[in-house]
């Protein structure tokens, strides 16, 4: 059986080219009915924003690549266009890219979880279409607990990677659990748009917005299900807020220390979350020295940013560490696969030839008692079990070395074994 992976990803292929072989939600149970007219005995197709990849298996007798080639020749008319940006790896390069994948080492930001989830939807995708249950089944079942080997092994995805999240992640920190969550954003920068979003996300029930223009405000809040809050108001309400997103036009400081320590008294001292993500800055950096107050600007969470992704490549290194160990693991299991009928055909063959002896000398020694004729049963199975423990060794051990085909070819003529 043969392993084919293509594909183009963000690493390979602009955008505007990564569109044109995306494959719609819609149309994947079709392009693996077509991988599988042409001659695949497997196919799963992976499309998402950052990559579009076709796994598939074919037997020993067809070119994979070639099926690949006569599906884009359907799909886009042409393959020409992806010259240069597609990638085809077989083999062992596929089960470690796949393995990669599933661990989100290849991701544009590494680390991130969404592909793990886009990668067990593809499967199910195919196993629905029953374009998947052999090879491909185990290289992907397997993928999915190197993905999961490397989270709980790593700390590859707990460290926030872009500003907004990096604000998200403090949040967690300070107040443990964001749901019940009171969120404030001030302005509608894009940035604090994002932070708010996160936010939303991991459970912050309220979102009120305030803004100069009312309007803008009224835009933004519906993004959240929100509240408008009028821009003269919002000052008195800050004592209901436990998180400020502030990202205003304003040229100068729009809290000070004075209006923060006011709003945490009211607070009876509950710890309020501020980030400022605005430049010129709307926030005093003197609030931090209000206790109960966490200020943090761009600088802050960008020196965040900064340390997680430092941190991420030590992690990654950890990451790619497992995965070479699982994918020496699984191309061992995949060999041994390939020779086991090898072996289930010399055992039934030997078999076959002490059986027939045995039942030969039976009938030239009638006289024989029942306990007689099976010590002579177990005294050949035992000659048997000798004889093939020396070969049967040497396959199993040339299945996972480079040159072991050789061997076992050998083997195989000296049986006259067909598998």
């Amino acid at each position: 059986m043969r392993l084919l992976l293509t594909g183009l990803s963000h690493k390979t292929a602009p955008v505007h080219l990564r569109e044109k072989l995306a494959i719609p939600e819609g149309s994947i149970p079709h392009a693996l009915q077509e991988f599988q007219k042409m001659g695949a005995s497997e196919a799963v197709v992976l499309s998402t924003c950052n990559r579009v990849e076709f796994l598939l298996s074919s037997p020993d007798h067809i070119e994979p690549g070639v099926i690949v080639d006569q599906f884009l020749q359907a799909w886009q008319g042409s393959a020409a266009i992806f010259d240069g940006h597609i990638y085809r790896l077989e083999s062992r390069e596929a089960i470690q890219h796949m393995f990669r994948v599933a661990a989100s080492l290849d991701s544009m930001v590494v680390g991130e979880p969404q592909i793990l989830g886009q990668l067990k939807a593809a499967y199910a995708a195919a196993k629905t279409e029953g374009s998947v249950g052999g090879l491909l089944e185990t290289v992907l079942t397997r993928a999915f607990n190197v993905a999961k080997r490397v989270r709980s092994e790593t700390g590859i995805g707990q460290m926030a990677v872009s500003v907004s999240y990096a604000a998200v992640e403090l949040a967690r920190r300070i107040f443990g659990s964001l749901k019940g969550q009171t969120v404030l954003i001030i302005g509608s920068g894009k940035m604090g748009e994002l932070a708010a979003k996160h936010l939303h996300r991991s459970g912050a029930s309220r979102i009120w917005v305030t803004n100069r223009t009312l309007s803008r405000a009224e835009d933004l809040a519906k993004i959240f299900n929100g509240k408008a809050i009028e821009y003269t108001r919002f000052p008195a309400m800050l004592h209901e807020v436990d998180i400020v997103i502030a990202s205003s036009g304003a040229p100068h400081y729009i809290l000070n220390r004075d209006d923060m320590q006011r709003v945490i008294a009211q607070r009876k001292n509950r710890p309020m979350f501020l980030i400022d993500i605005a430049v010129p800055r709307n926030i005093d950096p003197a609030v931090n020295e209000v206790e109960g107050a966490f200020l943090y600007d761009v600088d802050d969470l960008e020196g965040v940013v900064n340390a997680n992704i430092q941190e991420r490549t030590k992690q990654a290194e950890q990451a790619e560490a497992i995965v070479f160990q699982e994918v020496e693991a699984m191309m061992s299991r995949l060999k041994l696969e390939q020779v086991t009928p090898t072996i289930i055909s010399l055992q039934e063959q030997l078999e076959e030839i002490r059986a027939a002896e045995v039942l030969r000398t039976l009938r030239r020694m009638p006289g024989l008692t029942p306990e007689q004729q099976q010590q002579i049963e177990q005294m050949t199975k035992s000659i048997i079990n000798k004889i093939a423990h020396g070969p049967i060794s040497e396959l199993r051990r040339n299945a996972g070395q480079p040159e072991g085909n050789q061997a076992i070819e050998l083997i195989r003529k000296v049986f006259h074994l067909q598998h």
